[in-house]
């Protein structure tokens, strides 16, 4: 998940950047293009794999043992495929994501999708075939079933919401020049937006969204302020596109979601994600009772800076005015290397292996893309983007994404299909690490240094469960009006506003508030109902820090295991390996209550310093 960052004395070509010239030298590189041919055989050999085997929808009859051997072939060949093709990607993306100016990775990125999609409608067929003959008796007769039991199972139960075969197949060939195309475009013209910023010192420097936006956390107000107009004064200039974009990737879920036999878009998300409506239901009720609290916050970090009342936007981020201006990017590190280390385990070397295996691109510049993300790549090595400016903020950021990154080794050993994660169970590790880091500092600091960290730490909280409730209204309200007309940019910016105005209440200065974060955020165009999974993260990483907290070494004992199990189970089957029940109400209420008593701490911190 991304925040903002604070300006930082760190020069960007100094800041690492990730390599992944040991694997493929270049695109031009024979094992590269060797990479790109094999996907596409490859693919072709599945594909005839599937006719041959008759592997699509089939009458329900007893299965045998030569259906068991089918299954061990297909199930083998689909992870071979996924294997080393993931790795292409992984190698593409890490060219895509930095600069989307060269227009050759983009193109290949294309190839690679067209060929991709190509499996779309064989994951389909392959759910169909699962779900005739059944699980556990193709479990009996098959190693592999019985080792994918988990994955399969999910996937039989997505045959109840699947088109036609010639339908799925359709489809699968068309996202490349339809959804797909939509995310990129506003991928490319978020990533390459400049402005001109007027900085209070009379300069009037050019610079990428990224970096202005990471200008949210300046140390000075006056830059606060500077970025925040250049910011709002900026985004009119590609709303057009973003809307379209919005409007096309939108529509085109509602109609697939409605086809597929999905009551709501949600409903879709929520399967994607393994987790059932009643564990949904039941943190969105302890969210929308905690939002009061939230609001306390806010108006307590507005008094701090001056404000009577309401917290305005451009403050939402700030440092406290006797905050540390910045810090280095060694000093976050640091930060993030003590906390792993208080860990202990392979989790304490993984910062320092990461920098030395060149895992990571670390700061912002014009055409490499926004916000924060872990790719896994070879092995048990991830690519880790940020956007580093220099704050306690980022160093979280950076933590966060390392725990993505550290899951991925949990992984490793997993099949592809095992290690398929949905988005909420994937931010498990993530938020135990980014908690980590929180408290390994509240347990050194005291007075004016501690209310510093509580500030960061419940900014962060503020945007996992306020903001993400705002966008999860938001979207709500898009897919409904989208089944009735398009939208236009203005309305999009008065349905943000609402949302906002909604879950931010009397926390934030409404005059203030920002009415383009739904052209600026990438996750409403790559997936839907995206950013919820976040704050299932957020609170289920919570509950596992008191858990942790309670007792360190069984904790340890069972904590790689259960993350490596990830994507072979429901959200309620790996909450019960952990001990916890989600479907009860009273798990998110009792994760929220970390966070209510953090704000009570720096209410009262705050009401010594004023």
């Amino acid at each position: 998940m991304t925040t903002n960052d604070t300006h930082s004395p760190d020069s960007v070509d100094e800041l690492p950047r990730w390599s992944v010239a040991d694997v493929h030298e270049s695109f031009e590189a024979r094992s590269f293009v060797d990479a790109m041919e094999r996907c596409g055989a490859d693919t072709t050999r599945l594909e005839a794999l599937f006719e041959e085997s008759d592997i699509r929808a089939t009458v329900s009859r007893p299965v045998t043992a030569d259906d068991g051997r089918v299954a061990d072939e297909v199930i083998t060949a689909l992870n071979a495929l996924a294997e080393h093709s993931d790795v292409t990607l992984a190698t593409i993306y890490a060219s895509v994501s930095t600069n989307t100016f060269d227009e050759k990775p983009a193109g290949l990125l294309g190839e690679y999708e067209m060929t991709s999609s190509r499996l779309r409608p064989l994951t389909a067929r392959l759910a169909e075939w699962v779900a005739s003959l059944g699980v556990e008796p193709l479990a009996q007769v098959s190693e592999q079933v019985a080792q994918h039991h988990g994955p399969l199972t999910k996937l039989a139960a997505r045959a109840q919401h699947q088109m036609s075969e010639a339908e799925e197949g359709l489809y699968a060939e068309l996202t490349g020049s339809a959804s797909s195309a939509w995310e990129q475009l506003q991928g490319v013209v978020t990533s390459q937006l400049t402005a001109t910023v007027a900085m209070p010192d009379g300069t009037t420097p050019e610079l990428a969204m990224s970096a202005i936006r990471g200008l949210a956390s300046h140390a000075d107000a006056a830059v606060r302020i500077a970025a925040y107009d250049a910011e709002l004064e900026a985004w009119p200039k590609v709303t057009a596109v973003c809307a379209a974009a919005m409007n096309g990737v939108k529509g085109e879920a509602n109609t697939v979601n409605k086809r597929r036999g999905w009551e709501s878009p949600l409903d879709a998300s929520l399967f994607a994600n393994s987790v059932s409506r009643p564990t949904f239901d039941a943190m969105q009720q302890a969210i929308t009772d905690s939002l009061p609290d939230f609001r306390t916050w806010m108006r307590a970090k507005a008094r701090l800076h001056g404000h009577d009342g309401a917290l305005p936007w451009y403050d939402m981020f700030a440092p406290l005015p006797f905050a540390a201006a910045s810090v280095s990017w060694d000093q976050g590190l640091d930060i993030v290397r003590r906390a792993f280390t208080s860990f202990g385990g392979s989790l304490a070397g993984l910062v320092d292996r990461a920098i030395e295996g060149q895992w990571v691109d670390a700061g912002p510049r014009p055409g490499k893309i926004g916000g924060a993300f872990c790719m896994p790549f070879v092995d048990d090595r991830s690519l880790v983007l940020l956007n580093w400016s220099g704050s306690v903020d980022s160093a979280q950021t950076t933590a966060h994404e390392l725990g993505h990154a550290y899951h991925n080794t949990q992984l490793a050993h997993r099949t592809p299909l095992q290690r398929d994660l949905p988005m909420a169970l994937a931010e498990t590790a993530s938020i135990f690490c980014e908690t980590l880091v929180v408290e390994e500092g509240l347990q050194r600091l005291q007075g004016r240094d501690r209310l510093a960290l509580l500030d960061v730490d419940l900014q962060g909280s503020t945007q996992v469960v306020v903001d993400i409730h705002s966008r999860f209204l938001f979207e709500t309200e898009v897919f409904a009006r989208r089944q009735r007309r398009t939208l236009g940019a203005a309305e999009l910016n008065e349905m943000m506003l609402a949302a906002q105005a909604e879950a931010y209440g009397d926390g934030l200065l409404q005059t203030t508030a920002h009415p383009y974060m739904w052209a600026l955020k990438p996750h409403y165009y790559g997936s839907h109902f995206y950013n919820w999974p976040y704050t299932y993260g957020q609170l289920f990483g919570l509950g596992l820090f008191a858990q942790y907290q309670a007792d360190p070494e069984r904790f340890r004992v069972s904590y790689d295991d259960a993350l490596s199990l990830a994507g072979m189970s429901s959200a309620e089957e790996l909450g019960a390996k952990f001990g916890f029940d989600v479907t009860d109400g009273a798990f998110w209420t009792a994760s929220l209550d970390i966070v209510r008593r953090r704000i009570q701490a720096y209410d009262e911190l705050a009401a010594e310093v004023a």
